[in-house]
């Protein structure tokens, strides 16, 4: 069964559909396919009446967190999100409406697993797993798939083999 899984991108404040890759640390680089006139908070909105569940908000680059927690505060436990997450801030996204915080970067200092940062990400969370989402988006290597963080930039020396 298929189901559709509703995301909101922010991109300096505004709801993107960012083309896949080319968000870097350039400028330049950056090709959308989509911006819309609505704010986050709208898309929540549409969301929750529509009761489509599981979805996030995925903060992509500073100029984000305002937009994000209007987008929270309108469906409060209705929505993921993700973006610059760490043991310093996820029980405040929580705390601001979030149902859960999606991690990845944060777990991949240097390109490498740290599992003690997964635990004080936990403990941030007081221990609540249902409250947190590990996030292994991967790219294409030529020996496989590894995980890859910084807005899909830097791939980390973790595979994903099954």
């Amino acid at each position: 069964m298929t189901k559709f899984r509703p995301c909101i991108d922010l991109h300096a404040g505004h709801v993107k559909q960012i083309v896949g890759g080319s968000l870097t640390t350039t400028a330049t680089d950056l090709q959308t396919n989509f911006t819309s006139e609505h704010p986050a908070s709208y898309y929540a909105s549409l969301y929750q009446t529509h009761n489509l569940t599981g979805g996030h908000v995925i903060k992509l680059g500073p100029g984000n967190d305002g937009a994000a927690r209007e987008a929270l505060s309108t469906w409060h436990d209705g929505l993921q999100v993700g973006g610059g997450i760490t043991n310093a801030n996820a029980k405040e996204w929580v705390e601001a409406g979030a149902e859960k915080v999606i991690i990845t970067s944060f777990l991949f200092p240097d390109g490498n697993f740290s599992l003690p940062r997964l635990e004080s990400v936990l403990k941030a969370l007081g221990g609540d797993k249902d409250r947190l989402v590990i996030d292994l988006s991967c790219r294409k290597v030529a020996d496989g798939w590894m995980v890859a963080m910084d807005r899909w930039q830097t791939v980390t020396e973790f595979g994903i083999t099954e």
